[in-house]
């Protein structure tokens, strides 16, 4: 395998466009049982917020050592003044749309001895009129780099995808798609696609072989003019199709702690290597390593160029 190319990553522009939120997690102790309902009594100890969505994207690109900008809608609200903070801290510019009539997507998580007892969701879709504020601003932006990530978490940033992918298609920018539902035309032209294993399954169907796999994930990586689809499988790895043909890793991590944002890191790690001058077959065999690191970690974290080194 190709070495990992941190002085090439270093010079890359990333442009990461999406659904942002914060990821804020409750820590505290569970030692009885509430009189009220059959529910733990949670005292509460500390308070972490993490970069999610989008943002956690962009926060992986930076630890990667590329330089990235991170565009999305937000509210004007405490929430998001704590997504600018934390994204600065990570090296992430900052290109927030802000909208007053929705908040800033929180994923609260409650925790009790290292493990989620439960988590509480706030979020809005944006206007239509915010989106064309965000199109105006990735028309801007897509200009200035070398690469596009789009990372679509179905929260409404993405409505208007097609638009963004031939921005930079006509500009000649590699655009690199996390995609969600099962409305996949909407990614026509694009570089590559990164679903799981479930979202792919809600693409093109259950498969009972690698063979009727390999079929259907070829059928549709031409139906929608991409170079390539790389598809995370969990325990199993994963698998990438080219027009070379059908690519394997398997899984790497030891101990699977948490999966929160995973993804996140396999699609970062994944678009600058390649953007760096790696094979489709490489970068994903380092997408890969960098996935078995991250799981091994608590909540949505990432993985630095330093650990892949």
């Amino acid at each position: 395998m190709t070495a990992f190319p941190a002085e090439k990553i270093q010079q890359l522009k990333v442009l990461v466009i999406g659904d942002v939120m914060l990821d804020r997690y409750w820590f505290g102790d569970v030692d009885r049982i509430s009189p009220e309902a059959p529910v733990p009594v949670v005292k509460m100890g500390r308070q972490e917020d993490r970069l999610g969505g989008a943002a956690n994207v962009a926060r992986n690109v930076a630890a990667l050592g590329a330089h990235v900008s991170l565009l999305g809608v937000v509210g004007d609200d405490v929430t998001a003044d704590a997504v600018e903070q934390r994204a600065q801290e990570a090296g992430i510019c900052t290109k927030m749309v802000r909208d007053a009539q929705m908040p800033t997507t929180l994923k609260l998580r409650v925790l009790g001895r290292q493990q989620q007892l439960m988590r509480v969701d706030f979020e809005e879709r944006p206007s239509a009129a915010i989106l064309d504020v965000l199109q105006q601003q990735a028309e801007r932006l897509i200009a200035e780099h070398d690469l596009v990530i789009l990372s679509d978490y179905a929260k409404g940033c993405l409505a208007q995808v097609e638009s963004l992918i031939a921005l930079a298609k006509k500009r000649g920018i590699p655009v690199l798609v996390d995609p969600k539902g099962d409305k996949y035309v909407r990614y026509t032209g694009a570089t590559i696609l990164t679903p799981n294993r479930l979202e792919m399954s809600q693409a093109v169907g259950v498969w009972h072989s690698e063979a009727e796999l390999e079929e259907r994930a070829q059928a549709l990586r031409q139906a929608l003019e991409l170079e390539a689809i790389l598809i995370t499988r969990s325990e199993q790895g994963m698998t990438i199709f080219t027009a070379e043909g059908r690519f394997h890793a398997d899984a790497q991590a030891q101990e699977v702690f948490d999966v929160s944002g995973a993804g996140d890191t396999v699609l970062a790690t994944l678009a600058v290597t390649k953007a760096a001058g790696l094979s489709w077959s490489d970068a994903m065999n380092w997408a890969n390593i960098a996935g078995g690191i991250v799981v091994g970690k608590l909540g949505t974290s990432i993985v630095t160029a330093g650990e892949l080194q």
